[in-house]
């Protein structure tokens, strides 16, 4: 695992919208090919309205650089006390390492203070996203289709700020 010690967690700003593009159509192609679906919304936004949604106020977009490369990425949504994890993208030939999980554990430290909930989707059948949030003490609440898809909401109360220590202990 070497290389990903150098991993390093930042807010992606609108001059790495180019790169930001590229790890997700390369990290939901595989997810396009799940569901049938070239028409996913991770594959169809344009760098202009990525440019608009890394601009906006109530979104915060995390990336993981291995030096100066652009790995992974999470968009993070906030709305009062709640915050949507959505668009966790890892680049194909780095998925299983980690990545993913790092970006998760890293949202954290960027969420206001008055966040008690952090909701994920995705896709129903993206098995392996589904058993990552579990891992992480997200609870799967309702599946709401979307056309032709389904996506799996899950959510994960958080216990003031360290809220890793109580939820670990309690589920498992």
């Amino acid at each position: 695992m070497g290389a990903m010690d150098e991993l390093k967690i930042d807010v992606v700003d609108a001059e790495h919208a180019g790169e930001l593009l590229t790890v997700r159509r390369a990290a939901f192609v595989t997810e396009a090919q799940l569901y049938d679906d070239p028409h996913i919304p991770a594959l169809t936004q344009t760098l202009d309205e990525l440019v608009e949604d890394l601009e906006r106020p109530d979104v915060v977009t995390l990336g993981a650089w291995d030096g100066s490369r652009l790995v992974g990425s999470v968009r993070v949504g906030l709305e009062e006390d709640r915050a949507l994890l959505g668009r966790l993208a890892v680049a194909p030939d780095l998925q299983g390492q980690g990545i993913g999980t790092q970006l998760l554990m890293s949202v954290l430290h960027y969420l206001p203070e008055q966040t008690q909930e952090v909701w994920v989707f995705t896709g129903q059948d993206s098995k392996q996203n589904l058993s990552l949030y579990a891992k992480h003490g997200f609870e799967h609440q309702y599946d709401q289709n979307a056309g032709d898809l389904t996506y799996a909401y899950l959510r994960k109360i958080l216990g003031g700020m360290a809220g890793e220590e109580e939820s670990s202990a309690v589920g498992g």
